[in-house]
């Protein structure tokens, strides 16, 4: 019989993906964007190669299917893709495959770049990495702006750690939807989901997508959390899609949730939660 690993969480910022240097730091002249010809041919070569290595990764190991990409087809500008994290790998390609053949541009933290060989390739796979100065934010948003101009998606993991096949949704706060008012762009909800399969032991993946979404108020805070509420909501009913299988089990503690719900104005952070996550 194979052994069954159980890993649990107890906070919302427990992460399932490690890596060796947490506190990777990038430097303060980190080039957002390179425009000269070498760099911007073999980021295209290694940007190509990654979509067929994900087209056959997402496919025979993930076991992906993608709905809802109707929705996309008005979407002539640049905009904003937010999706829930729960493939520590998978998470690199799917939104690649799902806008395909756009061109992806995803926020990710400094950390990834400690990871060996993958750090490397980040930049030419198109990473914004949350440089934390005013420098690496104000150029963070100067890289947003041109790759939006030239019509490009921009994806963001607003959960930003990793609870590998999670079947919930968590939370996540109004800021992350900051960007996507500044710009005054679109976004999109990708809510990935799980099933059992038939035929093999991991669970199906289908991945949602729906929108767009616009920000409503009178101001950038108000737009911002309409925008936070519009896909939040809407990643919690297509999270009720997947059902639990031998590999995962969702546990979340409501209560936590709803507490933390009812206050995110004020921007809190959960104490606890419990969930776990079953690997065979």
């Amino acid at each position: 019989m194979k052994s069954r690993e159980e890993r649990r969480y107890t906070d919302f910022n427990d992460d399932f993906a490690q890596t060796a240097k947490q506190d990777y730091a990038l430097p303060e002249d980190y080039r957002f964007v390179r425009t000269d010809f070498g760099s911007r041919l073999l980021s295209a070569l290694i940007y190509g190669a990654a979509l067929v290595f994900s087209a056959v990764y997402c496919r025979l190991v993930l076991h992906m299917r993608v709905r809802g990409c109707s929705c996309l087809r008005g979407a002539h500008d640049g905009f904003f893709i937010y999706g829930n994290h729960t493939q520590p790998f998978g998470d690199v390609f799917i939104p690649a495959l799902c806008v395909f053949p756009r061109r992806i541009y995803t926020v990710v933290s400094p950390a990834n770049y400690g990871i060996p060989v993958i750090g490397k390739l980040l930049p030419l796979l198109g990473a914004l990495p949350l440089i934390p100065s005013v420098h690496g934010y104000r150029e963070l948003l100067r890289a947003m702006e041109q790759r939006l101009r030239a019509g490009h998606p921009i994806v963001l993991y607003p959960e930003a750690h990793v609870w590998e096949y999670y079947t919930g949704i968590r939370p996540f706060p109004e800021a992350a939807f900051g960007y996507p008012v500044k710009f005054d762009k679109p976004v999109f909800a990708m809510t990935t989901t799980y099933q059992k399969s038939k035929w093999f032991r991991r669970p199906r993946m289908t991945v949602w997508l729906d929108g767009p979404f616009v920000g409503e108020g009178e101001n950038a805070k108000h737009k911002a959390a309409s925008l936070h509420d519009a896909v939040y909501h809407t990643m919690l009913k297509r999270s009720k899609s997947s059902r639990q299988t031998g590999r995962m089990k969702k546990a979340l503690a409501m209560q936590v949730l709803f507490s933390w719900w009812g206050q995110r104005g004020s921007n809190p952070r959960p104490h606890a939660c419990e969930a776990c996550a079953l690997t065979s």
